[in-house]
């Protein structure tokens, strides 16, 4: 049986003008690149929290729920996972029995900076966004995880008055 209990990351998203800037001061801090990835976010209709499938480059896709506050500092999200054999039977079952809410198109460049997964994104229709999850273990805590987003944070210049709380689904009003 799987395991009940939700994942746990922080997050921090700031809109962020110059991503290729910010890629190269990345690649003097002690990052590893992951990789670029063409996303697309189909959000459905849940009583709570938040339930997209996530195509990834047209080939594998991931179910995720999650919850999390919309606010504006580093905020604490709970989430589950499940990779998604056959995501267009999957989008479709969803679609009939929930609804669409909107669907998130972006451009995601992926860097990981210890338990810090540092996501560069060019939204369609939005901009470019710079988004940290801080994926929380038992050798991850909530303290150490704090201090590697504030030193990401202070390293790559950004502002706290360019912070955003919702999703990008949210932040497009669908």
């Amino acid at each position: 049986m799987a395991n009940p209990t939700p994942r746990r990351n922080l997050e921090r998203k700031t809109r962020c003008p110059d991503l290729a800037a910010i890629a190269g001061v990345l690649d003097r801090l002690d990052t590893r690149l992951e990789g670029v990835q063409l996303q697309t976010d189909t959000y459905f209709h849940v009583r709570f929290g938040r339930l997209k499938l996530r195509v990834i480059n047209g080939t594998e896709a991931v179910l995720i729920w999650y919850e999390r506050p919309n606010e504006l500092a580093t905020r604490l999200s709970c989430y589950h996972l499940a990779q998604v054999g056959d995501p267009e039977a999957l989008r479709v079952a969803l679609t009939a029995a929930l609804g669409v809410r909107g669907e998130v198109r972006k451009r995601r460049t992926i860097h990981h900076y210890h338990n810090v997964r540092i996501h560069l994104d060019d939204v369609d229709g939005l901009g470019r966004f710079i988004e940290f999850e801080a994926v929380l273990s038992a050798t991850d805590g909530e303290e150490i995880s704090r201090q590697r987003l504030a030193e990401l944070g202070r390293a790559l210049g950004l502002e706290a008055v360019q912070d955003q709380a919702g999703s990008y689904a949210d932040l497009l009003g669908i």
